[in-house]
């Protein structure tokens, strides 16, 4: 009968520990662009919907959703591509396209009426998609989602953010603020 030398078995055993631990370590902390996205003018992305409103044209003031290819429908001058630009901008862009043969002087604000949602997962109460509220940070999120389980890790979460069209996982402290659109990971805990 054949038996394993002891040092043979010891290598093993620290491969297959290495290999274990290896997985436990997939993300690494928030890089600086990560945290910076919190302090920026608020980004348009799909699902915000806005309230528009142009001064004297009833008509034309409504709520407009942003829609999957990052688009808001508005009446006279059609698609306005909305994704990545903050409401100064949009507002800013639908009044160019209403100077051209339709309105003299348009004045055009947007407010945010609603936020895209964030999604919270892993060792919370009630997993799922909740609304975003301005300031809110991992704490509060996981407050609205019926709170930490008994089995999570309740210093660091895992968020995944859209950055500049570039989606980035990084590891925060629950007081870290989080932005809309946003998906908040809950890992268990070891111990």
């Amino acid at each position: 009968m054949l038996f394993a030398q002891p040092k043979t078995l010891l290598a093993l055993s620290l491969v297959a520990m290495t290999a274990a631990l290896s997985g436990c370590n997939t993300y690494k902390p928030a890089p600086r662009a990560f945290n910076q996205a919190t302090i920026q003018p608020y980004a348009l992305d799909s699902g915000d919907r806005l309230r528009i409103t142009v001064f004297d044209q009833p008509s034309m003031t409504n709520t407009y959703m942003v829609d999957q290819a990052g688009y808001i429908a508005f009446p006279l001058v059609g698609q306005v591509p909305a994704r990545g630009r903050t409401l100064q901008q949009l507002s800013g862009q639908i009044a160019q396209k209403l100077q051209q043969g339709y309105l003299r002087d348009p004045d055009v604000t947007i407010d945010v009426d609603r936020y895209r949602s964030i999604f919270i997962m892993g060792e919370v109460g009630q997993p799922g998609q909740y609304s975003y509220v301005p300031g809110m940070t991992v704490q509060n999120a996981i407050a609205v989602a019926g709170g930490f389980t008994s089995r999570a890790n309740q210093g660091t979460v895992d968020v995944t953010r859209k950055i500049n069209g570039q989606v980035l996982t990084g590891r925060v402290n629950i007081s870290s603020s989080i932005i809309a659109g946003d998906t908040i990971y809950v890992r268990e805990r070891l111990f």
